[in-house]
């Protein structure tokens, strides 16, 4: 029998999950402002775009929650291949222009839905606990090039060519693929070991069934709260990501302000390291509050201060520094709670936050734009991140903190 090639490890890494959520990030990152102004471009009008984003979101919401059904038919490393897939799909029905980039916008986002679905799955197969937040940190860096460069470089890569940004998405998606086929995933521990014996498989179709999945999740008040918290936060991202844009254009700043500001916004996960040491130092409560609470400080006063254009969008920005922190450790009061025999099912429903946030943050910013311009959008979010601040007051002062720091305090 031949020896494995010594490029590919025997255990996937820390680093081996960062490198491919990296990766994401750079398939995500290069078509954010890409597909708002081709939608725009193809329907010719911003409540149609609306309408696509909401509908995709329950799209996307729904693939997510069949992906433990998914894998009782296909072992979940095909699942993780075949939503990587839908990248590529995406890739070329947006070369196609036009109204096609609907169903490319619509095949992304199920991409990404059912990826995060598979990458929290086999994060909590092979990684300790002890490496949960040093993955966060380094996967936030390993992204920080697609989420930094991947908006101005989508925006730019249009003007050139329009089919251009979705070049760079198959060649992301492929380097993605690859990258998750080189790695030694496997097919998920418990997938394939029973109760009683390695055979006996323990999925059954109760715990498949989507619905029964949400009323268990839902009977867990720890995962509820690991659920609202990065809800909210992903929310946040969404009305900066889509709204700092539509307000620089009403206030003549410039169709590039939107861009540009979501470039260096996200340049800020480079600071992730040193927040994850900041956070060491103290508890993922203390990290999580801090970040609930500046962010939402800065949105309120972006809001006070809205008839001086150039210091919202400054304020905001700065906004995004706390973000980056809930980004650093909104995701850890899940990875630390969930029973290690409900992997795949908890991690299906926790991931729908993502999808969640697409449907309520749009839903939020229409009922709010009937009474009030955009800035009444940030103020709402300001009013939202002050009530995750209070719910994370919820979880365990001691939650992420080393055993050695919490004998130390208990001594």
């Amino acid at each position: 029998m031949s020896s494995p090639p010594l490029s590919v490890s025997p255990q996937p890494t820390v680093e081996s999950f960062a490198r491919i959520a990296g990766l994401e990030a750079l398939c995500r990152g290069c078509t954010l402002s890409v597909f708002p102004l081709l939608l725009y471009r193809a329907w010719a009008s911003a409540q149609r775009v609306s309408e696509i984003y909401f509908c995709v979101g329950l799209a996307s919401l729904l693939a997510a929650l069949m992906v433990p059904a998914l894998v009782r038919v296909l072992t979940r490393r095909q699942v993780y291949l075949g939503s990587v897939s839908l990248y590529l799909v995406a890739s070329a029905l947006g070369l196609l222009q036009g109204k096609w980039t609907t169903l490319a916008l619509l095949c992304a986002a199920i991409a990404a839905a059912i990826s995060f679905v598979c990458y929290n799955s086999y994060v909590l197969d092979h990684l300790e606990k002890t490496d949960f937040s040093r993955l966060e940190t380094m996967r936030l860096f390993y992204g920080g090039a697609g989420w930094a460069i991947g908006p101005f470089a989508g925006v730019w890569l249009l003007s050139v060519w329009g089919g251009a940004p979705f070049i760079l998405l198959a060649g992301a998606a492929s380097w993605m693929a690859w990258l998750i086929w080189k790695t030694p995933l496997g097919d998920g521990k418990f997938l394939a070991r029973g109760t009683g014996s390695d055979a006996a498989p323990t999925h059954d179709s109760r715990r498949a069934n989507p619905l029964a999945l949400i009323v268990r999740f839902f009977s867990q008040p720890r995962l509820v709260t690991a659920w609202v918290l990065p809800l909210v936060r992903s929310c946040a991202w969404w009305m900066f990501f889509v709204y700092l844009g539509i307000f620089a254009v009403e206030n003549d700043l410039g169709e590039q302000v939107g861009g540009v500001a979501s470039s260096v916004a996200n340049i800020g996960l480079f600071l992730a390291p040193l927040m994850l040491a900041w956070m060491q130092r103290r508890s993922v409560r203390t990290a999580i509050q801090a970040g609930c609470l500046g962010a939402s400080a800065c949105y309120l006063a972006a809001t006070a201060l809205s008839h001086w254009p150039w210091v919202t969008v400054g304020l905001l920005l700065v906004g995004t520094v706390f973000l980056v922190l809930l980004d650093t450790c909104a995701g850890l009061p899940f990875l630390m709670s969930v029973k290690p025999s409900e992997r795949t099912e908890m991690s299906a429903v926790y991931s729908s936050f993502r999808d969640v946030s697409g449907i309520v943050s749009p839903a939020i910013a229409w009922l709010v734009l009937q009474f009030a311009p955009v800035v009444g959008v940030f103020a709402v979010g300001a009013l939202i991140l002050l009530g995750a601040w209070l719910l994370a007051g919820r979880l365990h002062p001691e939650l992420g903190v080393p055993g050695a720091a919490r004998l130390r305090s208990t001594s």
